[in-house]
Formats: C-alpha cells, structure tokens, sequence
C-alpha cells in the first residue's frame, strides 16, 4: 500500500515554517542542555554566546546562499526574493560552520567547540526533515519515483523515494556510531563533529542522486552535490589531520 501526503502549498508552507522552527529552537535547548550536562557557563554567557550566535548568523546566510546556487534560474526570475524562497540543510551546515570560526577569532575562542553541536544537529536535522516530508511535492526535498514498497505518494499520482526519512534515517544512524565511539573520539576534540559534517557531505553526495535536479551543472549534478564535493575536498586535510591525533593517543 503507498502512503499518500498531500497539502494545499499554503498549508505545506506553514506545516514546514512550524518545524523549521521547531528544529532551531531545538537544536538550541540541546546545545544548552549539554553545556548545562559540562557544568559549562550558559549559552548566552561568555563564549559560549558568540559561538552560538556565529553558527546561527552562518546558518542563516549559508542556507539561501546554497538555495541559490542550487536554483540559478529562481535568482534570474525573481532575483532578491529568492532568498526568501527556500533553504538548504547543507548550506546551513556549512555556513554555521564559518560563522562559529569567525565567531571564535572575534571571540578569541582557541579550543574546539563542534563536538557540542553533533546532537543539536542531529535533533533539529530530524525535527526539520519531518516538516519537508510532510510538504511533500511543494518542498523540493522529495526523490524521484520507485517502485519500490515504501514509495510515497507526496501528491502527484508517482510513489517516490521519501528522501526525507532517508535522511533522518542517515543522521540517526551517523550520530549511533558516533555515540559508540565517544569515549575514544572524545581523545581529539572536535573530531566528533568532523565525521559528522564529512560523513553528512558524503551521504548528500550520494542521496541527491536519486532526487529531481532543479538545476544540473558539470556531469549532470546539482549545485548541492558540487558544494559538497567542494566541502570535503578541503575539509578532508583537517578530519586526517584529527585522526593522526587520535591514533597517536
């Protein structure tokens, strides 16, 4: 039997505008509740407020930029008013990653603070994602169509791959086997949440092929596969250099 999910657009926009805050507002009682777990001063005190504000301000200019490159032709049509259009998961995610950097020079914050972020990403990740299942064919995160049993039906008559619960799925699965491995990766901090960000990338890479591509660039990809092999061609040489750490403890 196929699942049908079918809203109006109005209704799927304020179903996922309800969980994309959902998520935020998530993320962030986490983040607070494992600096609280630390005995670590409260998230709008010291550095640990500018951290979380660099990732929020990055998250939130990261994520239309990346909406952007991966439909030119909504920038072309419509120009500043794409940016209020869409998002993008890994968009946000890279872009928190700059803004927190940023926020750390400004800061003067030497030591690593991505471990902290894994969970609250992990949670707002599936709290979001709930949110684009539900908007269906009017979110542009569902997958192309399949034959196989699980296909959804998001409003279109074609069971498709629901790439939305594959990515929860994939989180929840990268955060299992992070969590199985704290007490040796927790040795070279900040290791933690470079596995997450490449093992993410990586998956991306992977999953949006079986997604529609808005917009294809060199070899057929999408903005956001481009992006990401972009990601961990230069974020490899960090996660290796972490590593070594690890192996030399």
């Amino acid at each position: 039997m196929i699942v049908s999910i079918h809203f109006s657009a109005e209704t799927a926009q304020q179903i996922h505008f309800v969980f994309e805050w959902l998520a935020i507002l998530s993320g962030v009682q986490v983040y607070r509740w494992i600096k609280r777990c630390k005995g670590q001063a409260g998230i709008t005190e010291g550095s640990s407020f500018t951290v979380l504000l660099g990732c929020i301000i990055g998250a939130g200019v990261g994520n239309k930029v990346l909406f952007t490159v991966e439909y030119p032709q909504l920038w072309a049509e419509h120009g500043w008013q794409t940016l209020a259009q869409g998002q993008s998961i890994v968009g946000g995610l890279l872009g928190g990653l700059i803004g927190v950097e940023i926020a750390k020079k400004i800061g003067g914050v030497q030591h690593s603070t991505g471990d902290d972020f894994v969970l609250p990403l992990i949670v707002g990740t599936i709290i979001g994602r709930i949110g684009c299942f539900l908007a269906g064919l009017h979110d542009s995160t569902f997958g192309l169509p399949t034959s196989l049993p699980w296909g959804v039906d998001f409003g279109d008559g074609l069971p498709r791959h629901p790439t939305q619960i594959y990515d929860m799925l994939a989180v929840s699965v990268l955060g299992l086997l992070l969590w199985l491995k704290h007490r040796q990766l927790s040795q070279a901090s900040g290791l933690s949440f470079k596995l997450y960000l490449a093992g993410y990338l990586g998956w991306r890479l992977l999953i949006d092929g079986i997604k529609p591509v808005p917009y294809s660039y060199w070899l057929e990809l999408s903005g956001i596969q481009w992006i990401c092999i972009a990601a961990l061609l230069l974020y490899s040489p960090l996660l290796v250099r972490d590593w070594q750490k690890l192996k030399h403890n």
